[in-house]
This record gives structure tokens, sequence and C-alpha cells, in this order.
């Protein structure tokens, strides 16, 4: 062996007994600031500290913070608009960022398309908080500052074009339609002891546009980066072979496109299940709990009914709703690594 070919051994060697070293303040911290406090929450989540008065022994029934968690109305009403909203939000942003992307790149070019795509991915520059009170501003035009809201109001518009203002109102209905309680509770028994209706709030709609509205423009840069990589070549063999523009999207395009989908679900699907700042800008709670989410229900448990176990218990189902999302992502891509 030669020396250069020894010296070189010794330097790997070397870096390869550094590295550990290096990284250990990165996972001190990392393991205290983030599973640290996870399991403190979950500490808190089993104790009696349900005052203001700090109070971490262990409760006589450990899981009694849970049980009442999973029982209140509030909470299942919670785990409802979740769903409903996750569920709405995924098909409305993928389908209007996938239509987006598409009209820019076929209908749109030079210049132009660079100008429409940052006009289309500017709402995903703005905070939640700024979109969830310009759209209350729309939907319900009685909370706005001034005439010229009030006459841009969705009902307002509604009715100069001859329709009429929608009853009921956007944001102040308790009312759910397409409930299923019913026929989930006879194929799935144990359903039927849910207190709350389940099937689609009327007063969740106006938020999911708002989301929508938000997040599309985040999905439409994600499809054109995905419509970028796709040569050319491959467009012009199925011409080639007699394949109509809509057959080559819906046969070649569309499933080149799908690592692209997976991404848009893992993220959106990520924020829209932690999603609070758009709630409380938009609608609150909303009639009924109609758009009550997981991320309001632990702020007024624990800075407002200083129910300390109870709002720990139920950031810990946040948790795991987030987690059972992104994990499967996470396990296919090490798989795929």
């Amino acid at each position: 062996m030669s020396e250069s070919t020894a010296v070189f051994k010794r330097l790997r060697l070397r870096e390869r007994s550094i590295a550990p070293v290096a990284l250990v303040p990165s996972v001190l911290v990392f393991g205290l600031f983030v599973y640290g406090f996870i399991a403190a929450t979950g500490l808190v989540s089993l104790s009696n500290w349900n005052t203001a008065k700090i109070d971490l022994s262990l409760a006589s029934n450990p899981l009694g913070s849970y049980e009442e968690l999973l029982g209140s109305y509030r909470f299942q009403c919670d785990l409802r608009n979740t769903f409903v909203f996750t569920i709405l939000l995924l098909i409305g942003t993928i389908l209007l960022g996938l239509a987006l992307a598409i009209l820019l790149e076929t209908a749109v070019r030079g210049r132009r398309r660079t100008v429409f795509r940052q006009l289309f991915l500017f709402p995903y520059s703005l905070s939640f908080i700024v979109t969830g009170v310009a759209w209350r501003w729309i939907f319900n035009p009685e909370t706005g500052i001034n005439l010229l809201i009030n006459a841009t109001g969705v009902n307002h518009v509604l009715a100069v074009a001859g329709i009429g203002p929608l009853q009921p109102g956007w944001l102040t209905d308790p009312q759910v339609v397409l409930p299923v309680n019913n026929a989930l509770a006879s194929v799935f028994p144990p359903l039927a002891a849910i207190q709350t209706q389940l099937g689609i709030p009327v007063a969740l709609i106006p938020v999911t546009i708002a989301s929508m509205w938000q997040l599309g423009g985040f999905a439409m840069a994600m499809f054109l980066a995905g419509l970028s990589t796709i040569p050319e070549e491959v467009r012009e063999a199925a011409r080639i072979d007699g394949a109509t523009e809509a057959q080559i999207y819906r046969r070649i395009v569309l499933p080149m496109l799908r690592p692209i989908m997976v991404s848009i679900i893992i993220i959106v699907g990520a924020s829209s299940l932690k999603i609070f700042d758009l709630i409380v800008g938009m609608s609150g709670v909303g009639p009924g709990f109609a758009t009550d989410v997981p991320g309001l229900f632990v702020y007024d448990m624990a800075f407002g009914a200083q129910r300390y176990n109870l709002g720990a218990a139920a950031s810990l189902v946040m948790l795991l709703l987030v987690t059972v999302v992104v994990l499967p992502y996470l396990a296919r891509s090490l798989r795929n690594e």
C-alpha cells in the first residue's frame, strides 16, 4: 500500500470519528426541544393539572383526559371538521393547481406566463390571518369597514346578477348537509355513539374556499415544476401515434406527475390538520362548532379554561393525526433511497 493511500485512509478514519462528535450538540438540542417537550406534554395529559396551579401528579385515571376528550361533543365536531376540511381542501387545491398549471403551460407564453405565475402565487405569500380577515369580509360583508367592501360581498354580487343572496348564511349557519350518521352506523355500529352530526357543515365551505385560494398557487407552482421535467419528445411520440391532447395528459402527463401530487397531498394535508390562524381570522369556532378545529380547542382549554391536561391530550391527538399523514410518505421515501 502506497504512502498516499495510507494517508488518505487515516484522514477518512479521522473524519468518521469527528462527525458523530460534531452532531452531538444538534442531537441534544433537537431531542430536548422536540421529543423532550412531546414527552412533557404527554406527562401533563396524564396529570391532574386542570387549574391555574401546577399539578403534575398522576391522575387516578391517567387516561381520563383522553376519555373526556373523545366523549366531548365539541371535540367530536373538531374531528369531523378536520376530516371534512382536509378532504375538501386536498381535492380543491389539487384540481385548482393542476388546472392553472396546464392553462399556463398551454395557453400563455413568454413574459405573460411569468406575470400570471407570480399573480397566482401571490396569495401563498400572505399569512393565513390576512386571508381569513379578507375572506370574512367577502362572505360576511357586514363585518367590513366601508361601503366598498360591503358592495363586494358574495351575496351582493349574486343579487346584482339576479340570483339573489344565498340562504342560509355563509358563516352563520350551523346546518350540516349530507349527513351520514345512519349510513355509517349501519356499517360500523360503534359510530352510533357519536353525538355530533357527521356531514359537511355549511359554514366550513367558505373556509375551504379561502384556503384553496391561498394554497392553489403553491400547487400550481409544484405542478409547473413537474411539467417542465416531462420531455417534449414523449409528447411528440404520442402525437405521432395519433393520441389527442386530452389522451396525452390523461395517460402520460398525469401519471408522470404522481410524485408531485403525493408531495402536495402531504404538505397541504399536514397544514390542514394543524390549521389555526385562518379559522381565528375568518370564523372562530363558528355556529354550533361548525368551523371549530383541534387547534382552537387546545388554545381554549390551555389559555381559557386552564384545563391544561385536556389541552395537552388534544395536542397529542393533533400530533397523531399529522403523524398518520406524514409517516407513510417518510417510510416510502426511505424505501426508495
